[in-house]
């Protein structure tokens, strides 16, 4: 028996996979962010609170966003995995 490790096989980028990744966080981050901005505002209006409160919500919501995009991400990467075996 050899003492050295059994090379591991090389991995590509599967490019095809990470630009459609790419192309629907885009997307999709335009309407998280859009939402947190667009949805702070309104309930800092509903609640009657000053631009202060308005900021607060906005800057909390997209965190929120912040959190969806990761789980997307991750999730995605799931199903179109970026790397494949060379």
């Amino acid at each position: 028996m050899s003492s050295q490790p059994s090379p591991t096989p090389a991995r590509a980028i599967a490019w095809p996979s990470v630009v459609t990744v790419i192309s629907a966080a885009i997307l999709i981050g335009a309407e998280v962010f859009g939402a947190a901005f667009a949805g702070g505002w309104a309930l800092a209006i509903l609640f009657g609170l000053e631009d202060t409160g308005a900021h607060i919500l906005q800057a909390l919501l997209f965190v929120a966003g912040v959190f969806v995009m990761i789980a997307f991400i991750r999730g995605a990467q799931r199903v179109e995995p970026f790397s494949r075996r060379a």
